[in-house]
């Protein structure tokens, strides 16, 4: 009987999906365990004093980096686990959302466009089963991260750390995962294909952290407003709140209900989003590689530069609350007067600013490697068989995938610095010029090519192993944004192009090593293309 109902065979769809997915699933597990665990044994030697513990808190206490971290709200006497709790919660929140995104997308919408569903639902497999098995893999996937996230926790013994505050904190990061998880499930409802539900997933994070920022600055208490803004409220090692990890168990659980309903009331490879129908005939912009590339791509790149402007626009509208610093200090600020006053906040903008570039220049970076990857991505799924058949040569192709990528990592880090000038414009009482900002344009432009091509060069030489590309912008991420706060050496900082880079716009931009940039990444995409011709077509 259990063969003909609708969940029938999804405990073995459930073991075949974590048995394909065994290595991704390590690699995700080995990073966020392991940069939780190494972290932690840090802290102690960094923030141990007293000194040192007074400079961090009054640092976590200013409106810069309660946008980026959370508000701090323990109170006396600090130590380090509270810290530890505030600068991480956030960050890993953004990771275990990430890593659950891919996998719920992977084991849904993309099983569907590479038609491997259709196989499955051949056989005596329930019609809910694939559905289920995927919500049972990332509920395995995400209780595990987080339990080994505890025990790393418990095992680094910071001072101040309690066994209840790690069980929290990991079991925490794990109900965020998979709400984020059972999220981009829905969205895989919505959308019909990977690409799309992809996007909304993104866009739904982004919206989620936006909100949490802005209420965190204006008003923490309004942070409940956002989901992801919960994870502030479980109060690691401080009040140790455990409502917040069931309110996001109570909304998954509501989410998957939504979903199941979602995926009763559609068809197999189609989403509730309806795909309009095109034209007839092909209008003549179509008419080569790079504007077919283009029309793929049109909405995923709207999407990404509306994103990045509007991400701009709510980092810069805070700039007046972060450069009014010195307002908590009349004292100082009537014994400096305005002038100094006001050089100094510029200052504290600048320092923020070259801060929030990091950010922008690695965001830039993702929809850039996505489209160089999926010059191999779109020929394993058959779409580019039509245009090998004709006279199209593999320079052509090559160059209408990296000309389409540069132009979106361009224009999205342009984007991402404009939105934060403008917005900055509104709030700051002596305004910067847009010079300045375009620093960090100019500054992190050429990192973001090399790293693309880094991308470009291994996926003309490891097609199938591509994806090991992305290391290079997460780690440059992780390292920069989170460098000087773990006390990381300064020359692990410089293992990717952005640690090369000096604090644009605080400082003036490197022209020899913007050229040296630039030459170099013209050099990475040659290379790469010399690859990708003399390889075979990658197929499934």
């Amino acid at each position: 009987m259990m063969r003909n109902s609708s969940f029938s065979q999804a405990g073995y769809l459930t073991r075949f999906y974590l048995r394909r997915d065994w290595l991704k699933i390590v690699i995700w597990m080995i990073g966020l365990v392991g940069l939780m665990g190494v972290g932690g044994g840090k802290f102690d030697g960094l923030y141990g004093t007293k000194a040192a513990m007074d400079s961090i808190v009054s640092t976590l206490k200013t409106p810069a980096m309660v946008s980026l971290f959370g508000p701090f709200t323990a109170q006396q006497p600090y130590n380090v686990a509270l810290i530890f709790a505030v600068e991480m919660m956030v960050f890993m929140g953004l990771f275990m959302a990430m890593m659950n995104i891919y996998f719920a997308v992977r084991g849904t919408r993309a099983e569907e466009d590479s038609g491997i569903l259709e196989l499955i639902r051949a056989h005596s497999v329930g019609k809910y089963a694939p559905l289920l098995a995927s919500i049972m893999e990332l509920l395995i996937i995400n209780v595990v991260t987080g339990i080994l996230e505890s025990l790393s926790l418990m095992a680094a013994n910071m001072t101040g750390a309690d066994s209840t505050g790690s069980w929290l904190f990991g079991l925490g990061l794990a109900a965020v995962g998979f709400m984020f998880g059972v999220f981009s499930l829905l969205m895989a409802q919505l959308s019909d294909n990977a690409r799309g539900a992809t996007m909304l997933s993104y866009l739904v994070l982004a919206l989620l952290y936006l909100v949490r920022m802005m209420t965190d600055v204006s008003n923490p208490d309004y942070t409940l407003w956002s989901p992801f803004g919960w994870i502030e409220k479980l109060s690691v090692y401080d009040q140790n709140n455990w409502w917040p990890l069931f309110a996001m168990l109570v909304v998954s659980l509501v989410t998957i209900a939504v979903t199941f309903y979602a995926y009763a009331h559609r068809d197999v490879t189609a989403g509730l989003i309806a795909t309009r129908s095109g034209r007839k005939r092909a209008s003549v912009l179509l008419a080569g590689p790079f504007s077919l590339i283009f029309r793929l791509e049109r909405t995923s790149f709207f999407v990404w530069m509306i994103g990045m402007f509007v991400l701009g626009v709510s980092y810069g509208s805070i700039f007046g609350t972060v450069g009014d610093i010195m307002k908590s200090n009349p004292a100082m600020a009537g014994l400096l007067g305005e002038n100094a006053v006001n050089a100094a906040n510029q200052t504290v903008i600048l320092n923020f600013a070259a801060l929030l570039s990091i950010v922008f220049v690695v965001l830039g970076t993702v929809p850039t490697m996505q489209i160089v990857l999926k010059l191999n991505g779109d020929e394993r799924k058959g779409w580019l068989e039509q245009i090998h058949a004709k006279s199209i040569s593999r320079l052509h192709l090559y160059c209408s995938y990296v000309v389409m990528a540069l132009i979106t990592g361009t224009l999205a880090l342009l984007l991402g610095i404009l939105g934060m000038y403008a917005a900055g414009q509104s709030v700051m009482d002596s305004p910067l010029p847009l010079s300045r900002f375009l620093r960090s344009f100019y500054g992190y432009l050429p990192a973001l090519l090399v790293t693309v091509g880094i991308g470009a060069v291994l996926a003309g030489l490891l097609p199938r192993l591509q994806s090991i590309s992305w290391i290079v912008p997460i780690y440059g991420f992780i390292s920069l944004y989170l460098g000087e706060l773990l006390g990381l050496p300064k020359w692990s900082l410089k293992l990717t192009p952005y640690g090369w880079i000096n604090k644009v716009p605080l400082h003036n931009v490197q022209w020899n090593m913007t050229w040296e940039f630039l030459v170099l990444a013209l050099v990475l995409f040659i290379i790469g293309f010399i690859f990708y011709r003399r390889r075979d077509m990658v197929e499934n």
